[in-house]
C-alpha cells in the first residue's frame, strides 16, 4: 500500500505545485498569470475526460502493467513540460501528464481495494489517498521552493524524476492482478447505467465544488488574517494539508467500522457548519488557523468513504468506477474555479462570504447523499450495509 501511496504523492505534487510556479511560467512565456492559470484548468478537464476512457481501454491489463504505464506516460508529459519552448506545447504536455495521472490514481485505488479485501477496504483506500494529502504538506511546498531557488522547469524535472524512480518499483513489487477479462469498450461503461453509481458521482461533483471553492481562493478568503503575507498563507496551506491527512486516515477507519454513509453525512454537515463560521473566523490569524484545521479534517473525510461506496456498488469494475469517481472529482475542481470567480465578482458574496457560498454546495451534497444516494443504494435483502460497515458485502472477482 505504501508504494501505491508513493505514486499518488507524485500525482498530488504535480497537481498542486503548478499553482506555486505560475509566476515563473508567466514570466517565461510573457503571458498573464491568468493565462498561466489555464494550465490548471486544462489538467483538471483532461483528467476528468480521460480517466474513465483510459480505465476502460486498459481494463483487461494487469494492474501492475497499468500502473507502470501510467507512471511512464506521466513522466513523459512532465518532461515535455520542462523542455517546452512555447506556451502552447506546455498546454499540450499537461494533457499528456493528466492522462498518466488519471490512469494511475484510479487504478491505485482499485488495486488497493483488491489487495486489502472487503473488510479492510476503507483503511486501504485511506493509505493510498494519504499520498495525495501528504503532497499538500511536503510535495507541493518542496517543489515550489525548488522553483523559487532555480526555476519552474527544475520543479517539473523534480516531479518527472520521482515518477521515473517509482515506476520500476511498482513493476517489481505489485502482484500481477487482474480486475476483469477483455471486455468491449461499451461494456466497460455499464456502471453508468446504474442509478446508484450516478447518484454517488453527482454527489461527488456537488460536494467537491463546495470543498474546493474556498481552497482555490484561500488567499482571498483569509486575507484579513494573513495581510497578504506569503509566510502566513504558507502556514495555512501547511496546516490544511496536515489536518486533511488526519481526516483522511480517520475517515478510512470509520468507514470500515460504521459504514461510509454515516461518515459522509457527519463530515459534510460538520464542514458546512465550519464554512458558515468562516466570515467571522477569518478576521484574525489565530481563529483562521482553527477554521483551516477543521476545514482540512472534514474536507478530506469525504473522499475515502465515497470511493468505498462506489466500489461496493460495482466490485467487478473497480478500475472503471474509481476512474469515474476521479473524473467527477476533477470536474468539480474545474467547476470550483468558475463558481469561486463568480462569487468573488459579486457584491453580495465577495471574499468575505465565499465560504458561505461553498457551504450551500456542501449542504446540498448532504441532502443528495441522504435522499438520492440512500434511495438508490439500499441493499436488496434488507441488509443495512450502508450504515454498518461490518455488514457490507460484495462479490469479489
Amino acid at each position: 500500500m505504501g508504494l501505491l501511496a508513493a505514486g499518488t504523492f507524485i500525482m498530488g505534487t504535480d497537481a498542486f505545485v503548478i499553482a506555486g510556479v505560475l509566476p515563473g511560467i508567466s514570466a517565461s512565456f510573457d503571458i498573464s498569470t491568468g493565462q498561466a492559470g489555464q494550465l490548471v484548468t486544462v489538467f483538471s478537464l483532461s483528467y476528468a475526460a480521460l480517466a474513465p476512457v483510459l480505465a476502460a481501454l486498459t481494463g483487461s491489463w494487469s494492474r501492475r502493467r497499468v500502473l507502470t504505464t501510467a507512471l511512464v506516460v506521466f513522466a513523459v508529459g512532465n518532461a515535455v513540460t520542462a523542455l517546452a519552448p512555447s506556451y502552447g506545447l506546455v498546454l499540450g504536455s499537461r494533457v499528456v501528464a493528466a492522462g498518466g495521472a488519471a490512469l494511475y490514481t484510479a487504478n491505485a485505488s482499485a488495486t488497493a481495494s483488491m489487495l486489502a479485501g472487503e473488510h479492510q477496504r476503507g483503511r486501504a483506500l485511506s493509505i493510498v489517498m494519504l499520498g495525495l494529502t501528504s503532497s499538500l504538506i511536503l510535495g507541493a511546498p518542496l517543489g515550489t521552493a525548488l522553483g523559487s531557488v532555480l526555476d519552474w522547469r527544475a520543479t517539473m524535472w523534480f516531479v518527472t524524476a520521482m515518477a521515473v524512480l517509482v515506476a520500476p518499483l511498482i513493476l517489481w513489487r505489485i502482484p500481477k492482478l487482474h480486475s476483469g477479462g477483455a471486455t468491449a469498450l461499451r461494456r466497460r461503461f455499464v456502471p453508468l447505467s446504474d442509478r446508484r453509481v450516478l447518484a454517488v458521482l453527482a454527489t461527488t461533483v456537488v460536494v467537491f465544488t463546495g470543498i474546493y471553492v474556498p481552497y482555490t481562493y484561500i488567499s482571498a478568503v483569509y486575507q484579513p488574517a494573513t495581510g497578504d503575507h506569503g509566510g502566513r498563507l504558507a502556514v495555512l496551506l501547511l496546516v490544511f494539508g496536515t489536518a486533511g491527512t488526519a481526516g483522511n486516515l480517520m475517515a478510512g477507519y470509520l468507514a470500515d467500522r460504521v459504514g461510509p454513509m454515516r461518515v459522509i453525512t457527519v463530515g459534510t454537515v460538520a464542514l458546512a457548519a465550519v464554512l458558515l463560521g468562516v466570515p467571522v473566523l477569518r478576521e484574525t490569524f489565530a481563529t483562521a488557523l482553527v477554521a483551516v484545521v477543521l476545514c482540512g479534517v472534514f474536507s478530506f473525510s469525504v473522499t475515502t468513504p465515497q470511493q468505498h461506496m462506489i466500489i461496493a456498488l460495482a466490485p467487478g469494475e473497480r478500475a472503471v468506477v474509481t476512474s469515474l469517481y476521479q473524473a467527477a472529482l476533477y470536474f468539480a475542481v474545474s467547476l470550483s474555479g468558475v463558481v469561486g470567480a463568480f462569487g468573488l465578482g459579486t457584491n453580495v458574496v465577495g471574499a468575505r462570504y465565499l465560504s458561505v457560498l461553498a457551504a450551500v454546495f456542501v449542504l446540498a451534497a448532504t441532502v443528495l447523499t441522504r435522499v438520492s444516494v440512500a434511495k438508490h443504494t439500499q441493499p436488496e435483502a434488507g441488509n443495512d450495509g450502508w450504515n454498518h460497515g461490518a455488514d457490507m458485502r460484495s462479490t469479489e472477482t
